[in-house]
């Protein structure tokens, strides 16, 4: 796989899967785009809108809507459709039930056309939808991936990189788990320049202001809602997330990034799908890494995986 004659499908031409399309677009990682939606005519509106933009980017791209015929020789296809997140909700898992039907139907469609690439599934909650759609494609687990929490993690590293000013790639940082509540920060592991963050809130309390841990990880949870509260979706950040990892895989990069894969007893976890630190190459998801973490945060992390172990039962055939 690469970047000549590569193919990206998205599913769902709404806030998140447009803003896909367009971040993919303009970073040029692909030269075939389609779009594919249930509301055919907003689809190829998208596509068109898109097809302007790419001759100022300089690129030699086709950017189309189509049907999911259009999954046969896709590299990739990227899952965004799903059920709208009830009013005055700030729990992802509220949507399984509605979504579930929403991607059965899309999985279905795209195993039908003889897909044969990588899913990366974006759908909320991301986590069950990852495994639901690796359970009903019948693909290899490396080869069905979710967006976990990649976004959660750069705001985690964004908020340590304000506090200090500082650029947010200085700030080595895992989110792990859930893409929800139950999900953990890697403190173990994480630093600001080579220096762990916890020396640095010690040694810097003027900049620090009695910050904590807690406080850094109740930030990072409820960041998605601060944006959802007020403009109803969230789109730019996890775009560049989905690009990133989708990137990933047809450049062949072998990056380290915290996506939602299927653990098969790593952290002590079976048959669960959640983040941790996964090298992501043209294969998928080639290596699960296990770093170190304390032993609190393994609990903890154990803990998100029982928590998100207990929908599949209600997930049916």
């Amino acid at each position: 796989m690469s970047y000549r004659n590569s193919k990206v499908v998205i599913v769902g031409a709404g806030n998140v899967g447009s803003t896909t399309a367009y971040s993919i677009i303009n970073q040029g990682i692909c030269e075939d785009l389609c779009l594919i939606d249930a509301r055919a005519e907003v689809a190829l509106g998208q596509a068109l809108d898109m097809s302007d933009a790419v001759y100022f980017m300089h690129r030699n791209m086709s950017v189309h809507a189509g049907g999911y015929e259009e999954c046969a020789d896709a590299d990739i296809v990227v899952v965004t459709a799903a059920a709208p997140m009830p009013k005055d909700s700030n729990d992802r898992l509220e949507m399984l039930k509605p979504s579930l039907g929403v991607v059965r139907e899309v999985v279905t469609s795209v195993m039908d056309s003889g897909f044969n690439g990588i899913f990366i599934v974006v759908s909320n909650p991301v986590d069950i939808m990852t495994y639901y759609t690796w359970r009903v494609s019948g693909l290899p687990r490396e080869r069905v991936i979710g967006s976990g929490t990649y976004l959660d993690t750069a705001r985690l590293c964004r908020m340590l990189s304000e506090m200090y000013d500082l650029a947010p790639a200085s700030v080595e940082a895992y989110v792990l788990g859930e893409h929800g509540d139950s999900e953990i920060v890697s403190w173990n592991s994480a630093t600001i320049g080579g220096k762990r963050v916890d020396d640095v809130l010690r040694d810097n309390e003027s900049r620090t202001k009695g910050v904590t841990r807690d406080d850094l990880r109740r930030r990072t949870i409820q960041a998605g809602w601060d944006i959802f509260s007020r403009k109803g979706n969230t789109c730019y950040g996890i775009a560049s997330s989905t690009t990133a990892i989708a990137k990933s895989i047809l450049f062949d990069e072998n990056r380290i990034m915290p996506v939602s894969v299927c653990l098969s007893g790593q952290y002590g976890i079976d048959g669960t799908y959640l983040s941790v630190p996964t090298i992501v190459d043209h294969t998928g998801a080639k290596e699960i890494v296990e770093i170190a973490l304390e032993a609190d945060e393994l609990a903890a992390l154990q803990k998100s995986a029982e928590l998100l172990h207990s929908f599949y039962p209600r997930l049916g055939e």
